[in-house]
């Protein structure tokens, strides 16, 4: 029972979740807008996101990664990274929530939070000592947003103040307000009040607490987005645009071929025989894209040689450059997938540099090495066969673009580009596939991985409705460093009939091709195959792109109507 003379109260209120959560939401992202601007005045590379994310595409099994590329093509890292963001958000909102409860709480979340990003960072390839202020810094803008806040928040949540009403005179009460009479019986008892809560009195008002937590939050909001963005405007300082379009190629050495007469058959929805630079695939594990200025760019060789050569870009530029029209495909690319491309590539040959270092008998990899830690592995033997292997500076009449490998990357015809394409190259490492392993083959990939003979339809799209009568029937075809021979199409599983194939400059190039055919009412699927010029067919055995790339026919099922 209450004390006669104590004033009844409210039971206090258990803290409510959403100030928490937007408490701990802010914290973060003024983190990572703080992390961002240390980030940009020093590397932007160790910027906590991008490391995290980095991470993440190293340690993701190779079965989600498969299924990211074909779910979401060129947009998985842009999906990786709104997926951590996301992540990351939720983490905040229960760390704000706990931080509300108990800031000690929150502070072990925010230092969880501190210790993975400052892990990723510093276990980037390339990482120094400069990769850990951004974390850092981040985490204490996070601890002085998080302890701010969540002190306003819990003022939000504070039990009211009630004051009880004014005691009475006694001579002014009248019945029934006396007060109830002692019990003579009783020694030492007296009259008794119970205070009740005044209705008209609400304590103390609340606005002054609720201003506090929305001006805290929206300084803490422009924070976040004033050191976000500043952090890109720095990092762009490294941009290498300016580079990059200063640019003058002296004239190759030797020319690629003029393309022949009927090399585009130029039919509505077919690949063109070369795919703009706008458009050329782009596969890669870069989150941020190198930006790497030709002026200190060098390339290293060494290992299993006799003489180490370091070459700089200048000095690559007074090689004798070649120019050769090569198609890449990605290992990725499922049947009749979108990611292969043709392009005229300006580089120096990758033999004469290799046979200057003059490998070592047993040597059979060269491990190459990006800017950014990527590897790959190429055979020695393709790269000295004869091919035009480059060591490219430029693609199709321009400096090779940022997002495929500027200043230098590697091109070698009729290799998967995970084993033979690494863009931002700076080192390349003579050894062999025993003693060495690259980025991909350490994931379940096949270390050795030529390019396996593929036809594509392009026209008509799948799920096309078309009008009865004479139809086109249109794709692309190749077989790199083999050449296509033939392409065959047939509709619902009738007899093949040979395409008529466009010209090639040479046999690197995938080859456009097309069919007439005669379209009747009905539902029908239209399906190819190529042949290459060593007399091999594509099969039909349906294999995915991993371990080594994916076979089977490409087909087009399409709706006739009409009459």
């Amino acid at each position: 029972m209450r004390p006669a003379s104590a004033p009844a109260r409210d039971q206090p209120r258990a803290p409510r979740a959403l100030p928490g959560a937007v408490a701990g939401v802010l914290a973060a992202a003024v983190a990572i807008g703080a992390a961002q601007l240390v980030a940009g005045l020093t590397a932007p590379a160790s910027s906590p996101v991008l490391a995290v994310g980095q991470a993440a595409i190293d340690l993701t099994p190779l079965p989600v990664k498969n299924f990211a590329i074909s779910a979401f093509g060129t947009a998985d890292k842009t999906v990786l990274l709104g997926g951590i963001l996301v992540v990351l958000a939720l983490y905040a909102a229960v760390v704000g929530i706990m931080a509300v409860r108990r800031l000690a709480f929150g502070m072990w979340g925010l230092g969880l939070f501190a210790f993975i990003g400052l892990w990723a960072a510093l276990t980037r390839p390339g990482s120094t000592a400069d990769y850990l202020w951004p974390t850092l810094v981040g985490a204490v803008a996070g601890a002085i947003t998080l302890a701010w806040l969540a002190g306003a928040a819990g003022r939000l949540s504070a039990p009211p103040v009630i004051r009880p009403a004014p005691a009475p005179a006694p001579d002014t009460l009248t019945p029934p307000d006396l007060p109830v009479p002692p019990d003579a019986s009783e020694p030492g008892t007296g009259s008794s009040f119970t205070f009740l809560p005044n209705p008209d009195d609400q304590g103390p008002p609340r606005g002054p607490a609720r201003r506090r937590f929305l001006v805290g939050s929206g300084i803490a909001a422009a924070v976040a987005v004033g050191g976000t963005a500043a952090g890109r405007v720095l990092a762009t300082r490294r941009d290498v645009t300016l580079a990059r379009g200063a640019l003058r190629f002296p004239r190759p050495a030797v020319a690629a071929p003029p393309l022949p007469v009927g090399s585009d058959l130029h039919i509505r929805g077919l690949s063109s025989f070369i795919t703009p630079n706008d458009t050329f695939y782009r596969v890669d594990t870069a989150l941020l894209l190198p930006q790497v200025d030709p002026s200190t760019w060098q390339l290293r060789i060494h290992g299993m040689v006799q003489r180490e050569v370091t070459i700089t870009f200048a000095e690559l530029l007074r090689r004798p450059l070649i120019e050769a029209y090569v198609t890449l495909t990605c290992v990725s690319d499922p049947v009749g997938g979108p990611y292969v491309g043709n392009a005229k590539w300006l580089g120096a040959r990758l033999a004469d540099l290799i046979r200057q270092a003059r490998p070592r008998a047993g040597a059979s990899q060269l491990l190459c090495t990006s800017v950014d830690g990527f590897t790959s592995g190429t055979p020695l033997q393709v790269v000295l066969d004869g091919r035009d292997a480059l060591l490219a500076v430029a693609m199709n009449g321009t400096a090779l673009p940022v997002e495929h490998g500027f200043p230098a990357r590697m091109v070698v015809p009729g290799l998967y580009g995970y084993v033979s394409a690494t863009k931002w190259v700076t080192d390349i490492e003579v050894t062999t596939f025993a003693d060495a392993t690259a980025y991909w083959a350490t994931r379940g990939w096949s270390q050795q991985a030529p390019i396996k003979t593929e036809s594509r339809i392009d026209v008509p799209a799948i799920g096309s409705t078309l009008r009865p009568g004479p139809t086109q029937v249109a794709g692309v075809a190749w077989a790199q460093h083999k050449g296509v021979a033939a392409v065959e199409v047939r509709v619902d599983r009738g007899a093949w009939h040979e395409a008529r194939l466009a010209a090639v400059p040479d046999i690197d190039t995938w080859r456009q091709w097309v069919f007439q055919w005669q379209a009747t009412p009905g539902d029908h699927v239209i399906e190819a195959r190529a042949t290459d010029k060593t007399g091999y067919t594509q099969t039909a055995v349906q294999a995915q792109p991993a371990p080594n790339g994916a076979s089977g026919y490409p087909s087009a099922a399409v709706t006739v109507r009409g009459s």
